[in-house]
C-alpha cells in the first residue's frame, strides 16, 4: 500500500528504506548521515568517530546544561541483521493496521528515531535535568567490538544509561539480561584417502561431534545457562578423511560467576585421542546485566512517569539477548533497557513495530531526560 507521512513518520520510513546491515559500511554511514541531518537545527554538539576494522562510523551527541556532573546516557544502534535487498523482496516496508513492517524497524530503528527526536526536543527547550549524551553505534549486532570502549568510558562518567532496544512482550521494560560468550573451536585430525587409506586417517568432524556433545551438555536451564553450536564446517572432499573442522559456540549466562565457570569449561575442551588437536579461542563478549538496587529505583521512576503519561510500565523476565546495556550495567551505571518501540519479530522476516507505541514511549524518553536527577 502507499505510505502516507503521518506525524513525522515519513522520516522513519526513510530510515527503514536505508538498509544498514552491520558490515555494509556505506549503508551504516548513510544512517549516521541521516542522524546528523536530524540534529542540524538543534543545539547539539556532534562528534563523529571514524569506523575501523571494516565497520561504519559512530556518533556521540552532547546537549543539555554545561555542568561538570554525570550525564544521562542514551544508547542506540543503527546496524541491522537483514542483508541488503530484504526490503525489496522478503520484508517490504508496509503498514497493516497498527503494524509497521520493515527490516530493522523493531530492532531498533524506530526506537532510535523517536529517542533522538526526544533528545533533540529537550535540547531545544533547555529542559534537561542533566547533561545529555547520546551514543549511536554501528556494531551492536556483532557485540560492539569497536564501540565498547567508548560506551564503557562514557558510561563510567554517567549517572544513568537508557537503551532504546525494543520493548518485550507487549511493551515491557528490560532491567536484566544474560551475559553472552562467543568461542571458536578448531579440531585438527589427520587426512587420508577414504578408500585406500581409511585406517590411517583421523576424522576431525568425528572428533568435533564428540566435542559438540560435551558443549551441548553444559546447558543448565535451572541456572539459566545455555550453550549452542549453531554452525559447523569441515572437510575438503567426500572421499577424504577430513583434517580440519571448525564450529562456534554461543554461551548465555545469568551471573558473572557462571560466566567465569562456563568460560573455563569451554576453554578446557580437549581431545580424548592424542591423534587429534583441539584449539579453543574466545571469551565473554557481554557481561551479565543484573538488576541492581539502583536500576530497580530507576525503573520505579520510569513507571511513575509512564503512569502520568497514561500507560502502565512493567518489566519482563531476564532477557536472553545481550545489548550495549550489558556494558553499562556491568560497570555499575543504573541501566534501563527496552525503551524502544513495541512490536515483535526481531531478526525475522516478520519484523514489525506498533505505531501506537511511538508517541507514549517518546513521551517517556522525554520525561526521563527532564527528570532524572
Amino acid at each position: 500500500m502507499t505510505l502516507s507521512p503521518d506525524a513525522g513518520l515519513d522520516t522513519l520510513f526513510t530510515w527503514i528504506r536505508t538498509e544498514s546491515p552491520t558490515h555494509d559500511v556505506a549503508g551504516v554511514n548513510l544512517m549516521m548521515d541521516l542522524v546528523v541531518a536530524q540534529m542540524a537545527d538543534a543545539p547539539v554538539a556532534i562528534e563523529r568517530l571514524p569506523g575501523a576494522s571494516g565497520l561504519g562510523d559512530a556518533l556521540v551527541l552532547r546537549a543539555g546544561p554545561e555542568r561538570d556532573e554525570p550525564a544521562i546516557l542514551v544508547m542506540s544502534h543503527l546496524d541491522t541483521v537483514h542483508p541488503v535487498g530484504t526490503i525489496q523482496n522478503d520484508l517490504r516496508l508496509r503498514v497493516e493496521g497498527d503494524r509497521l513492517y520493515g527490516p530493522g524497524v523493531y530492532d531498533m530503528k524506530a526506537g532510535a528515531w523517536f529517542a533522538l527526536e526526544a533528545f533533540k526536543a529537550v535540547a531545544r527547550q533547555g529542559s534537561a535535568a542533566r547533561p545529555m549524551i547520546f551514543i549511536v553505534t554501528p556494531d551492536e549486532e556483532i557485540g560492539s567490538p569497536m564501540t565498547r570502549p567508548v560506551i564503557e568510558s562514557i558510561g563510567r562518567r554517567s549517572a544513568f544509561a537508557l537503551v532504546t532496544e525494543p520493548a518485550r512482550d507487549g511493551g515491557k521494560i528490560v532491567t536484566s539480561r544474560k551475559g553472552v560468550g562467543r568461542f571458536d573451536v578448531h579440531v585438527e585430525g589427520r587426512p587420508s584417502h577414504a578408500g585406500s587409506r581409511h585406517p590411517d586417517g583421523r576424522n576431525a568432524i568425528y572428533e568435533a561431534a564428540r566435542q559438540i556433545l560435551a558443549v551441548e551438555a553444559m546447558t543448565d536451564y535451572g541456572r539459566g545457562v545455555t550453550t549452542t553450536v549453531g554452525m559447523i564446517s569441515g572437510g575438503s572432499a567426500v572421499n577424504t578423511i577430513p583434517q580440519h573442522c571448525h564450529f562456534p559456540i554461543d554461551l548465555r549466562v545469568e551471573t558473572v560467576a557462571d560466566g567465569e565457570a562456563l568460560t573455563a569449561a569451554i576453554m578446557a575442551l580437549r581431545a580424548q585421542n592424542p591423534d587429534f588437536n583441539v584449539t579453543v579461542t574466545g571469551e565473554m563478549n557481554r557481561p551479565p546485566y543484573e538488576c541492581s538496587d539502583a536500576t530497580a529505583r530507576l525503573f520505579d521512576h520510569a513507571k511513575s512517569l509512564a503512569s502520568e503519561i497514561g500507560f502502565d510500565l512493567a518489566t519482563c523476565p531476564r532477557a536472553g539477548g545481550g545489548s550495549d546495556g550489558n556494558f553499562t550495567a556491568a560497570i555499575g551505571t543504573p541501566t534501563l533497557d527496552g525503551l524502544g518501540i513495541d512490536g515483535d519479530g526481531a531478526h525475522t522476516l516478520q519484523e514489525y513495530g506498533l505505531i501506537s507505541s511511538i508517541a507514549p514511549r517518546r513521551a517517556l524518553m522525554t520525561r526521563l531526560l527532564e527528570t532524572l536527577r
